[in-house]
């Protein structure tokens, strides 16, 4: 018996294997949060991927919050190596025998899949039947809810409910007996697969070794060396070709019930089925994204946030990071802060539409005037826009230093300042940080406040003019904030720096 295999085998023995896909730069959260909440065993980090084995029940596997998607873990192993110039006959065998495996294998892993396709069946129709009884004991309920609460509520179940029926509405029809759609031998296509079902119902090895109608596709991503002898389709199709001769099931390319993904590189191969049809990144609460969830959760995990904080976004945008935050943390309230009315109105949709209006409340304000007393802050998180998504009519690199002291002046002693800059921003930030260079002494402005509603007594329009016309004349230090990290994360078509700080003394 090979190390490998023998290592898959102990393995197999703490729980499920699974792994995650992650953005560049999310492995270490995502790492973290299998670690904390689903006490995952033998995790192992590649780029882009956390493996590990867990024996939570998988709807808590499917609320990680960093992860992109979710597999069951079929196989990892060594590289495959091409010697150059073979032949296609003698590839083909090289890849079966290095892919395929024995047969046991996969009939145990599609048991395991189709058990875990029950699990998750039977959670959505938990989740479906306690958003009916709330719905239910709205109507019933004596006190009348406004007009648009119970429209965005309304909303927020029927979007949960859509969610649940997108991973059901193929289950219904490949136990009907469907079987539509063009065959062909695993065949790499871009068309989402219809989502992962129970096998056609069954529950156990003899019944999956006997069922002759399980369909399936391959979906195959090549890099490196190997890429350049042979490509992901020919790959996809010997697979197929030699999974249809192993098991007798049937290649699909358009209505299968399961998709396989195999990743080739120079450093490892990987086999895994999807879990999910939507991406775990896909929050059914938030009905217009801004940040991508994944960085706004991570962000607010950084903050550590903890029962009875007073978190602020002082440039909130549609509220993805306070959300998040919510979502996660349910003892602390949450400040959302933005001068632009159309964003506070996106913002105050999605709050409304996550249900969290009794703990993150919004104010038209600006971040260069916080109406905030000074050190009334547990945490700041912030998104800075960089130009690109949203446009700004601040020159966001002249007011970085504004916006940053107050920040500063609004944390408490201990608290966390959490901040995403664009590479360019990031840069000037450490060249101003420490060196404690200009920006305007907000303080006596904003201690005149005695509530966050006093704040819009003028206009913050009138406020950023008086600011940047006195900007000249004063100073003020960052010398509090001791920097604790640094990180780059995907953004996707650019990378993110996200900043953490902390503070360390009260300035004066």
């Amino acid at each position: 018996m090979s190390s490998a295999l023998e290592t898959e085998m102990k393995e197999a023995d703490s729980g499920v294997r699974y792994y995650c896909t992650a953005g560049n730069g999310m492995e270490r959260f995502l790492v973290e949060e299998v670690k904390r909440k689903l006490a995952a065993e033998d995790i192992y980090q590649i780029p882009g991927k956390v493996l590990f084995s867990s024996s939570a029940a998988i709807h808590r596997v499917c609320d990680l919050k960093a992860a992109e998607r979710l597999f069951l873990l079929l196989k990892r192993d060594s590289p495959v190596r091409m010697p150059t110039h073979t032949s296609p006959a003698k590839a083909a065998s090289l890849l079966q025998s290095r892919l395929l495996g024995d047969r046991g294998r996969w009939i145990s892993a599609a048991v395991t899949w189709s058990r875990l396709q029950g699990e998750l069946a039977s959670s959505r129709n938990a989740v479906r039947a306690s958003a009916t009884q709330r719905v239910g004991e709205d109507g019933r309920g004596g006190g009348k809810l406004s007009d648009e609460g119970e429209e965005s509520r309304q909303e927020s179940r029927k979007r949960a409910q859509e969610f649940t029926a997108a991973e059901e509405s193929v289950d219904k029809r490949l136990r009907g007996g469907e079987q539509s759609g063009r065959r062909a031998e695993g065949l790499q296509t871009e068309d989402g697969v219809r989502g992962p079902e129970a096998v056609c119902g069954a529950a156990s090895e003899e019944e999956l070794e006997q069922n002759s109608s399980v369909s399936f596709r391959i979906s195959c991503k090549c890099s490196g060396s190997l890429s350049r002898c042979v490509s992901a389709q020919e790959v996809s199709k010997v697979m197929g070709a030699g999974l249809s001769r192993l098991l007798g099931w049937k290649a699909d390319v358009r209505n299968p019930n399961m998709e396989i993904n195999v990743y080739l590189s120079d450093d490892y191969c990987l086999l895994g089925i999807p879990l999910t049809r939507l991406p775990l990144a896909n929050r059914s609460y938030i009905k217009t994204t801004g940040l991508r969830s994944t960085i706004a959760w991570a962000m607010a995990s950084l903050a550590q946030i903890q029962p009875g904080f007073c978190v602020v976004d002082p440039m909130c945008g549609v509220g993805t990071i306070l959300i998040e935050a919510a979502k996660e943390q349910q003892a602390a309230c949450f400040l959302g802060v933005d001068i632009d009315d159309g964003q506070l109105q996106k913002a105050d949709e999605n709050i409304a539409f996550a249900e969290l209006q009794s703990r993150v409340h919004l104010l038209k304000a600006s971040s260069m005037v916080l109406p905030l007393p000074s050190a009334s802050v547990d945490a700041v998180v912030c998104d800075l826009p960089f130009g690109r998504k949203f446009s700004t009519r601040e020159n966001m690199a002249e007011s970085l230093p504004v916006i940053l002291s107050e920040m500063e002046r609004v944390l408490r002693v201990g608290g966390t300042l959490v901040v995403l800059l664009s590479p360019q921003l990031s840069c000037l930030l450490k060249k101003r940080l420490p060196q404690a260079h200009a920006g305007p002494k907000c303080n006596e402005a904003a201690e005149s406040q005695t509530g966050i509603e006093s704040g819009l007594v003028s206009s913050p329009e009138q406020q950023i003019s008086q600011m940047q016309s006195s900007s000249s004349q004063e100073t003020v230090t960052f010398s509090s904030l001791a920097h604790q990290t640094t990180l780059r994360v995907s953004l996707g078509a650019i990378d993110g720096l996200i900043h953490k700080y902390v503070k360390t003394l009260d300035q004066r």
